[in-house]
């Protein structure tokens, strides 16, 4: 399955607009942002657990980062409320599930093989007390951070091998387009990103300087 698998070319998703998609999991749904792979892909998508759902036991041979949006995930190794970034790196094993129901951000099979730093950020403890900068992670062959712009703030991204924005809160325009909560947008290497944030500000995730090297499936 191949979704927004150019990397050349931008890639927008409005996944609020979108339907859910189940997965092999009962109770467990997806929003595909992109994806090249069946279900061990290299992807990133919006996964819904309803109360009380699980998927079952699984290692994470390509890693695994996500961005609780809604609710609270959990696995064994604790509850993860709205707001916590997690970094679970390659050969890391868990079971997910969502006794009260959530909603993530999830990437899968992006990160170093030779990765092996786990990371467990609250960032929505960060922002309530003012910041308006997290850097969630950052090595020679990516940055992810957290960015919160005021009301109408002009922000300019240029510079980055590659560069996705997906919106935890508010909004922004870029290109005439506006962004909502749950917008996804992907540019590809060198693309400038020039945005306004809209009349209620935006709280973002963003990722850069991880398209250098051309995607690949897992197994590939």
């Amino acid at each position: 399955m191949d979704i927004n698998a150019d990397f050349t070319k931008r890639a927008v998703v409005h996944a609020a607009d979108i339907p859910w998609v189940p997965s092999p999991m009962p109770g467990v749904e997806r929003r595909m942002l992109d994806r090249i792979g069946d279900e061990v892909a290299r992807a990133t998508s919006i996964v819904r657990y309803a109360p009380g759902s699980a998927f079952s036991a699984h290692t994470h041979d390509g890693g695994e980062e996500f961005l609780v949006l809604e609710g609270v995930f959990q696995d064994e190794h604790g509850d993860f409320p709205v707001g916590t970034y997690v970094r679970n790196p390659p050969t890391t094993r868990h079971t997910p599930s969502a006794a009260e129901g959530a909603v993530i951000l999830v990437k899968l099979w992006q990160m170093d093989p030779d990765d092996r730093s786990a990371v467990t950020i609250d960032v929505a403890a960060a922002i309530r007390d003012g910041a308006t900068h997290v850097l969630l992670h950052e090595d020679v062959r990516e940055q992810v951070r957290i960015a919160v712009w005021e009301p109408g703030q002009s922000v300019e991204i240029a510079e980055h091998d590659g560069l996705e924005v997906f919106v935890m809160d508010g909004s922004f325009d870029e290109g005439g387009e506006v962004f909502a909560r749950q917008s996804w947008l992907r540019l590809p290497v060198g693309e400038v990103f020039h945005g306004r944030a809209g009349p209620e500000g935006a709280q973002v995730w963003i990722k850069s300087g991880h398209l250098a090297v051309p995607p690949v499936a897992p197994g590939a």
